[in-house]
């Protein structure tokens, strides 16, 4: 397998965590985007990433130097030519995802194995506007892709055996332990966990308890590494909103339908970690600092 030839579509959050697990091992990628700007901004962030990790003792500089050597920056469409591997990281927009891999389809060779990281939608649905179904397959990676030991392998109705023994030997170049799904809206991780962060917010909406209570108790009672509203932050308020629209749009379930505190959050542009503020507040490196959500207020204090 020519896993020397990769190309990721998208330098958001998951490209970056993608395109930084693949040169961890030594492997060249292209990380593309529609600016130059986007494209060299996403590498510059995975250096930011890095540094972190460096003042945790977890890499060196000598490792920044030479994972970031591995990543070249694009906005190029036509370097998809010669790629083996494409993995798309877009947006979870059916109709972006659909205009892009028609796109590939017309330039890429007919070898060329496309993977989406769509968390909610059909790989099936995707595949069809392809001359490819057969080479069509989805790989859900989860956040942070560096820190994180799984990735869902989703076939597609027509995904062939090998395309899925393909998925199988990158997951196990990255370090990854492959779950096989069949697809089905939302595949596993995304069905099970949305439901629940969904549940958080309706909870602290409700005057329930605190944020930080909340994530307290499910981390202590359950065994949680994050909390639910925390973890909700760290994806991005818009992703598990759009995560949750998708759902409820294919599934027509009501435990699917948006808490309208998240909605109301999004829409005044509280999105989490990247924004700075969602159920918490963070710093510009993504580090969590005092103040509670502005739309909840703070716990009384009981006397």
């Amino acid at each position: 397998m020519a896993l020397n030839r990769i190309v990721i579509i998208g330098a958001g959050v998951m490209g970056r965590g993608i395109a930084e697990s693949i040169a961890s091992t030594g492997t060249d990628v292209i990380i593309l985007d529609r600016t130059a700007q986007r494209a060299e901004t996403g590498i510059e962030k995975i250096g930011e990433n890095i540094d972190r990790e460096i003042e945790k003792w977890g890499l060196t500089k000598s490792d920044k130097k030479a994972i970031l050597s591995r990543i070249a920056p694009s906005t190029d469409l036509q370097v998809a030519k010669l790629a083996y591997l494409i993995i798309e990281t877009i947006p979870e927009k059916l109709r972006l995802k659909k205009e892009l891999f028609q796109r590939l389809d017309d330039l890429c060779p007919h070898e060329t194995v496309f993977i989406t990281n769509a968390a909610t939608i059909s790989i099936s649905e995707l595949a069809s506007v392809t001359s490819r179904a057969d080479r069509f397959i989805g790989m859900h990676f989860l956040h942070p892709v560096t820190k994180i030991p799984v990735v869902e392998i989703i076939r597609g109705l027509k995904t062939s055996d090998t395309t899925y023994q393909v998925a199988c030997e990158f997951a196990d170049l990255l370090g990854k332990t492959p779950v096989q799904v069949f697809e089905y809206p939302g595949y596993v991780t995304t069905r099970v966990i949305v439901p629940l962060l969904n549940e958080a917010i309706h909870v602290l909406m409700e005057g329930v308890a605190s944020a930080e209570d909340i994530d307290t108790a499910m981390k202590l009672g359950y065994g949680f590494n994050t909390g639910p509203l925390a973890l909700a932050d760290q994806m991005g308020l818009d992703v598990v909103m759009s995560w949750l629209e998708n759902l409820l749009s294919e599934l027509s379930e009501h435990k699917y339908n948006p808490c309208p505190l998240l909605r109301k959050m999004v829409r005044a542009g509280y999105l989490g970690v990247k924004s700075g503020q969602g159920f918490f507040r963070y710093d510009e490196d993504g580090n969590r600092i005092a103040g509670e959500t502005p739309f909840v207020g703070k716990r009384k204090e009981v006397k």
